[in-house]
């Protein structure tokens, strides 16, 4: 990554994960479970008074939640079934603010999100 990237980098106010992002911790995550156990375990993430779940859908396996706090976080996840027993998560995090170092903040949330994930359910 090039200096001026990571300048632009740096006052980036959203972040999301891909099969195609570059960045290996940014990268789809895939699990070996049915999508509604893996939906749940989404769900269960943002269980503490920091977060506000304001939808979600199963049958698009679409969760959208606003994190309180600053800088605040409007976040959506995917889960979605992608074969019989094999479920993907994706995220999207947008800051409310743009803050320097947003993006790092918002990279940390998701790892820190997958790593609970990884930790509850089988990674495919």
């Amino acid at each position: 990554m090039g200096v001026f990237s990571s300048i632009i980098t740096i006052f980036k106010s959203d972040i999301e994960t891909s099969d195609s992002n570059p960045d290996k911790e940014l990268k789809t995550r895939y699990y070996k479970s049915a999508q509604d156990k893996v939906f749940q375990a989404v769900l269960d993430l943002f269980s503490s008074s920091d977060y506000r779940v304001i939808s979600e859908s199963r049958e698009r396996g679409e969760i959208t939640v606003e994190k309180s706090g600053f800088p605040g976080y409007f976040i959506v996840v995917t889960a979605i079934n992608v074969a019989p027993f094999e479920s993907a998560v994706d995220f999207k995090i947008s800051a409310d603010k743009k803050i320097p170092g947003s993006y790092a903040k918002m990279r940390q949330k998701i790892t820190s999100y997958y790593q609970v994930l990884d930790s509850r359910l089988k990674r495919a």
